[in-house]
């Protein structure tokens, strides 16, 4: 078959430029580890995300909700590596085509045997086999990275989920920042909230790097539908700056520093995530959060015994300062993650019902077997 020289130009600039655009995607994806995102890799996890989401804001339960969403981000690696594979596969038959006499049938005969290693068609070119050669080397390589990539995600992963797991006790599921005050006044263990601050710093900081460099890890969901890695910072920070608001006595150093680092996590991963966000917004500016809805979780946690400075309406304008540094960055990505429907936590696509922890009725200051319904 003999293909004019303006085609066969067009189809080896094509082909040509199908390779190096996937290849830049797998070195931004798997090897470069600046958080530089790939336009391909990213098209693939929103498009396999807004496939399950479709599926998913059909149930009437977060449970079934968070059982179907459990399995976007590990199928969109799937589908990442086969779209690679499959573009590659395109590129070097172009090239193929763009370098010999061979049809289209043929090109992309000879490309797949060569891709995936399995020998069964070639030509004896040297041009030819150059290409051969290269599609050979570029299969194995990208299945290797990215077996490779699997580990780190998944390591980033366990790191994240540990701490996690060790809030439930201190917060309850879905996490809420209010009650870790609450568990610790009934146990008397308030000062051991300098050590959980002084921890969550530092775990902070872990997943403000590892979910910016491996972004699928923002939408890898816990194990438990009601563990959520965005719920348990968001209600740290709370905690933080609710102990701050209505107890200034206490040293607040440690408090301080965990909502700070906070706040860059939930920033710079919103911003990996698309999500604009307001670098320096105004503290006397208004929050989400009411302050009715304030009050209800100051009454809540003076009746469990913590020792309160301050009045609800005198601490109000100090909770409010703090938390406008990360609300509208917390209530925005919680929304794109579809996070547990959490207490102070912002809406939910579907309007869920807003959950609030379950609370051992049998340890409460005087038998108290209510509470009040906080975040609606």
């Amino acid at each position: 078959m003999t293909t004019s020289l303006p085609v066969s130009v067009l189809c080896f600039v094509v082909g040509l430029g199908i390779v190096l655009s996937v290849g830049s995607s797998i070195l931004r994806t798997l090897v470069v580890p600046r958080g530089v995102r790939s336009k391909l890799s990213a098209l693939v996890l929103r498009v396999t995300l807004a496939l399950f989401r479709m599926v998913a804001r059909r149930t009437t339960t977060y449970e079934a909700r968070d059982a179907v969403l459990a399995y976007a981000a590990p199928v969109s690696l799937i589908v990442t590596l086969m779209s690679w594979l499959a573009l590659l596969f395109v590129g070097f038959a172009f090239l193929l085509f763009s370098l010999s006499p061979l049809d289209w049938a043929a090109s992309f005969r000879e490309a797949g045997s060569s891709l995936f290693t399995l020998g069964f068609a070639s030509t004896d070119r040297g041009q030819l086999t150059v290409v051969d050669f290269i599609a050979a080397a570029t299969g194995p390589v990208v299945v290797g990275l990215l077996v490779g990539y699997l580990p780190s995600i998944y390591a980033s992963y366990n790191r994240r989920e540990v701490d996690v797991a060790l809030l439930h006790s201190r917060a309850g599921e879905p996490n809420w920042g209010p009650e870790i005050l609450v568990r610790h006044a009934i146990i008397n263990s308030t000062d051991e909230m300098l050590t959980l601050f002084r921890g969550w710093e530092r775990w902070a900081a872990d997943i403000a790097e590892s979910h910016v460099n491996y972004p699928v890890l923002i939408h890898v969901r816990s194990a438990q539908p009601m563990r959520n890695w965005l719920i348990a910072l968001l209600a740290v920070m709370d905690a933080a700056a609710f102990q701050m608001s209505v107890n200034p006595g206490v040293p607040q150093g440690t408090a301080r520093v965990a909502i700070r680092q906070g706040f860059v996590a939930v920033r710079d991963i919103a911003r990996a995530e698309g999500i604009t966000v307001d670098e320096d917004p105004d503290p006397d500016a208004g929050i989400s959060l009411t302050f009715e809805e304030f009050e209800l979780a100051y009454d809540d946690v003076a009746s469990a015994g913590y020792p309160m400075e301050r009045s609800a309406a005198a601490a109000w304008p100090h909770f409010r300062g703090w938390r406008v540094n990360y609300e509208q960055a917390a209530y925005h990505l919680a929304e794109a993650i579809d996070a547990p429907p959490a207490a102070w936590s912002g809406p939910r696509a579907g309007n869920l019902e807003v959950i609030l922890p379950a609370r051992p009725t049998n340890r409460m200051p005087g038998g108290r077997s209510g509470r009040p319904v906080i975040g609606e």
